[in-house]
């Protein structure tokens, strides 16, 4: 049986898992969560709470490895824990997805980045992913295992969108003169992992993301457009209150480009932009 082991079963992995858990699957999925856990149960979701629980049973089982959990200052947790005993896998284990970020290029002043781009990250959130893919794809190249790096834009999707600050009034337009970023729908997601894990290729890294590289505010005026609501005020960044973590963003502009997921894994994205991807929202929230 196919068995797909998700070290952070979380937002991205709860859609993957229960496409792959219909199409006959056995998942098993990490969390620190008890109540998230349970969820999974009932979802038919085999759950393990780690660190607590013991996960090498799952690595000996698993046929396919997803790794969803961030990098902290020691490195990649999944690694530090378990590389040894995921190296004593090698021979079964079929593919090794690591969910990175597009933060890993840095600032480019709007400019646009494609996977050969040198890696050039802003923050220190970025330099984290990108010492953990550096991690990840040498452990490929010194064993067999089928490593596979994804870099991830903003996702949104049910439950991730502009409507609810648009509809309680406190929806803002950042205004960042040249900002712009790119986004990805969290089914299209899905679909590029599912991709991969048909047609491998060891050592290769993907960028995730849709068509249309966008200005922030362009989002939040069109959800309010989709919601016949008024277009939030527009405030200036300089002047804007923000969270460290929420400035932090904006300390990157760049377009990134998709085109290798859309040539190599003969992806046609669900949602190729913002809009269209606002409007299977809202039209999934009123059904």
């Amino acid at each position: 049986m196919n068995t797909l082991l998700v070290f952070g079963y979380g937002y991205t992995a709860t859609i993957v898992g229960a496409q792959l858990r219909d199409k006959g699957w056995r998942v098993i999925g990490t969390t620190r969560d008890p109540v998230k856990a349970a969820e999974m149960q009932t979802e038919g979701i085999e759950a393990i709470i780690w660190p607590d629980a013991n996960v090498t049973a799952a690595i000996n089982s698993a046929t396919h490895i997803l790794i969803c959990t961030a990098p902290d200052k020691n490195g990649d947790p999944v690694l530090a824990a378990f590389q040894s005993g995921i190296e004593a896998q090698a021979a079964t284990i079929q593919w090794v997805g690591y969910l990175s970020t597009t933060a890993v290029y840095g600032d480019r002043g709007g400019g646009w980045v494609d996977e050969t781009s040198d890696l050039n990250p802003a923050t220190a959130r970025g330099n984290l992913r990108v010492q953990a893919e550096i991690s990840w794809l040498e452990l490929g190249k010194n064993t067999t295992l089928p490593v596979h790096i994804f870099r991830l834009a903003g996702i949104y999707g049910p439950g991730r969108g502009p409507f609810a600050k648009v509809r309680a009034g406190t929806a803002r337009r950042i205004i960042k003169q040249g900002q712009v970023f790119s986004r990805t729908h969290v089914e299209d997601v899905a679909q590029v992992l599912q991709a991969s894990i048909a047609s491998p290729n060891a050592g290769a890294t993907y960028n995730v993301c849709d068509n249309d590289p966008a200005p922030p505010q362009e989002v939040i005026a069109e959800a309010a457009r989709l919601l016949g609501l008024p277009i939030p005020e527009a405030v200036e960044f300089e002047t804007a209150e923000m969270t460290q973590m929420a400035r932090s963003f904006y300390a990157e502009s760049k377009k990134v480009s998709n085109q290798r997921i859309l040539e190599e894994l003969d992806i046609i994205l669900k949602y190729p932009d913002y809009r269209s991807g606002l409007a299977a929202l809202l039209e999934a929230e009123s059904a």
